[in-house]
C-alpha cells in the first residue's frame, strides 16, 4: 500500500518539479497539444483534398451559409464563394484553355474576385503567380517571365500598367484578360460577362487529378534591397502548414478577422486568407490599411482578430487619443515586426489584446510563434518543434559576412543568450523549394556541412538570440533581403 501511495505521490509531484525547472512548462505543453491536434487535422484534410482547397471545401460543406468575406458592405457566404470560384474555373478552363500544371499570373489589389480566382486556379490544378500590384514596367515583365506564366489576369484599375508593356507581353506570348465587363484595349479581352453567365456547379476533381501536396500552388515574390523580385515557389503542403497558424494561436471558429494586408504577400495570403479558411471564420476584407478607419471598421463589423506587420501598430498608436479607444471587441493581434515599446504602448492604450508575434519567411523552412505573449520576443522555442524541424543559431562574422567555422570546417552553435545566425535544416519535413528560374539565388540561401558532413541548412539571413527560457529575439539582418 505504501509503495502504491509513494508512486502516486511521485506522479503528482512530477508536474511541480517540471514547473519549477521551467515556469512555462504547462503553456509549452498546451501549445504542443494544439500543434499535434492541428497536425492530425492537416493529415485529414490532405486525404480528402491534397491542396490548400481542403480546409475551404470542408467549411463549405459544414456551414455554406456562414459569411466568409465581407467587402465594402457586401457579404459573401462560404457557399457563394464556392459557386463564384466554380464560375471562374469554368471560364478559365473552357474559354482561356488553362489546364492542370499551367501557371497563371494574377495582377490585382485586395477584392473578392482575387479570392475567387485563386480558388478557381487551385480547382484546376494550376499555379497562381501573385504579382505585387505596385510593380510596373521592367519588374512586371520580369515577374511574368521568371514564373513562366502565359496567361495574365488583371484588375480593371491596373489595366493601364499592363497596356504600357503590351508589345513586350505579346512578344513573350502572354495572353491578357481583364476582370471587367468590357475592354477597348487591343490585345486585352474581358472575362466578367462570361464569368457571370457560367454555371456555378462544382468542377470535376479530375481537372486536378495529378495535383499532390508537393505540387506548386503559388509563386510569391520576395523583394530585395537590390535587384529584381525573386519568385519563391510555394507548394500546397506549405500553404496547408501555414493555414495551421490560426489554430496554433488559438483563433476560434466564431472569430471575425480584419484583413487589410495585401493578398499578394505571404502574410495576407498564408496567415490571413488560408488561416481564415482553415478555421472557418469570417473575413472583413479591406483594399488597404487606413489608420483613420481601422477602429471604426473593427467596431462596425465586431472584429475580434487583427493582423499586423512592421510599423502598423506604431501608426495606430500615433493617432490622436479618443474616448472610444477601448470600445471594440478585438481580443487578439497576430503578426510580426512590432517593437517592444510599441507593444507595451498599444496594449496600454487599446486594452487587453493578446499579441501573438510570429517569425518566418515566405520561402523559409523554420519559424516561431510567441504563444506566451512575452513582450519583445518574436517567438518561443518548443520541444516538439525542435524535434520535428531542427534548426540552430550559429556564430557569424559580420565583417567577413560568413559563418565562423571550427578547425574541422563545421559551424559553431552559440550558447543561450548569445546572438547567432538562424539556419533551418533542409529535409523532407522542412524543405526549401527555392526561387523560380534562379538557381544562383537558390544555392546562395543554402549552407552545407553546417554541423555534420553532408547536411544542408537554409540560411534565413537573420541574427537572433534565444534566452534561457526559450524566448527568441530579433537582433539584426544580413544579406540583401529586406523584411
Amino acid at each position: 500500500m505504501w509503495v502504491i501511495f509513494s508512486i502516486l505521490a511521485g506522479l503528482v509531484l512530477v508536474p511541480l518539479f517540471l514547473y519549477l525547472g521551467n515556469p512555462y512548462f504547462f503553456k509549452d505543453l498546451d501549445y504542443a497539444v494544439r500543434a499535434i491536434r492541428c497536425g492530425v487535422g492537416l493529415q485529414r484534410k490532405q486525404k480528402r483534398c491534397p491542396s490548400f482547397l481542403g480546409g475551404f471545401l470542408e467549411k463549405v460543406d459544414l456551414h455554406p451559409q456562414k459569411a466568409f468575406v465581407v467587402f465594402e458592405d457586401t457579404s459573401y457566404s462560404y457557399g457563394q464563394a464556392d459557386g463564384l470560384s466554380n464560375r471562374v474555373a469554368r471560364v478559365l478552363s473552357t474559354h482561356v484553355q488553362v489546364k492542370e500544371g499551367d501557371t497563371v499570373a494574377v495582377f490585382s489589389g485586395n477584392e473578392p474576385v482575387y479570392i475567387w480566382t485563386c480558388l478557381a486556379l487551385a480547382k484546376l490544378g494550376c499555379t497562381a503567380s501573385l504579382l505585387n500590384s505596385n510593380i510596373r514596367s521592367k519588374s512586371l515583365l520580369h515577374c511574368l517571365s521568371c514564373c513562366g506564366a502565359k496567361v495574365l489576369l488583371v484588375a480593371p484599375d491596373l489595366r493601364a500598367a499592363v497596356e504600357e508593356v503590351m508589345p513586350a507581353l505579346l512578344q513573350q506570348g502572354v495572353r491578357v484578360f481583364v476582370l471587367s465587363d468590357d475592354c477597348a484595349s487591343e490585345g486585352i479581352e474581358s472575362l466578367s460577362e462570361k464569368i457571370q453567365q457560367a454555371s456555378d456547379q462544382p468542377v470535376s476533381p479530375q481537372l486536378r487529378a495529378n495535383t499532390t501536396i508537393k505540387s506548386p500552388a503559388l509563386y510569391i515574390y520576395t523583394s530585395g534591397t537590390t535587384g529584381l523580385p525573386k519568385a519563391a515557389l510555394v507548394t500546397h503542403e506549405r500553404l496547408l502548414q501555414a493555414s495551421m497558424m490560426y489554430g496554433l494561436c488559438n483563433v476560434r471558429a466564431d472569430d471575425v478577422l480584419y484583413l487589410y494586408l495585401p493578398l499578394y504577400h505571404a502574410s495576407g495570403f498564408f496567415m490571413g486568407l488560408c488561416g481564415a479558411m482553415d478555421t472557418g471564420i469570417t473575413v472583413i476584407l479591406r483594399r488597404k490599411f487606413s489608420t483613420s478607419q481601422f477602429w471604426n471598421d473593427c467596431r462596425k463589423h465586431n472584429v475580434t482578430v487583427i493582423q499586423y506587420i512592421g510599423e502598423i501598430m506604431r501608426y495606430l498608436c500615433n493617432t490622436p487619443k479618443t474616448p472610444s479607444d477601448r470600445d471594440h471587441k478585438v481580443r487578439m493581434a497576430i503578426g510580426n515586426g512590432i517593437r517592444a515599446d510599441t507593444w507595451a504602448e498599444f496594449v496600454q492604450r487599446f486594452g487587453d489584446i493578446h499579441i501573438c508575434e510570429c517569425y518566418g519567411a515566405t520561402e523559409g523552412n523554420v519559424g516561431f510563434i510567441n504563444y506566451i505573449g512575452k513582450v519583445g520576443a518574436i517567438g518561443k522555442e518548443n520541444f516538439l518543434q525542435r524535434m520535428m524541424t531542427p534548426y540552430a543559431l550559429i556564430k557569424y562574422d559580420t565583417e567577413k559576412e560568413e559563418p565562423i567555422r571550427d578547425s574541422h570546417g563545421f559551424c559553431i552553435e552559440v550558447p543561450k543568450g548569445q546572438t547567432g545566425l538562424l539556419v533551418g535544416k533542409i529535409s523532407g519535413r522542412a524543405p526549401f523549394r527555392g526561387y523560380a528560374n534562379n538557381k544562383q539565388q537558390t544555392e546562395r540561401k543554402k549552407l552545407k556541412d553546417v554541423l555534420v558532413k553532408g547536411d544542408v541548412y537554409f540560411n534565413t539571413g537573420d541574427l537572433l538570440k534565444i534566452d534561457q527560457h526559450g524566448f527568441v529575439y530579433f537582433q539584426d539582418r544580413i544579406g540583401d533581403t529586406f523584411r
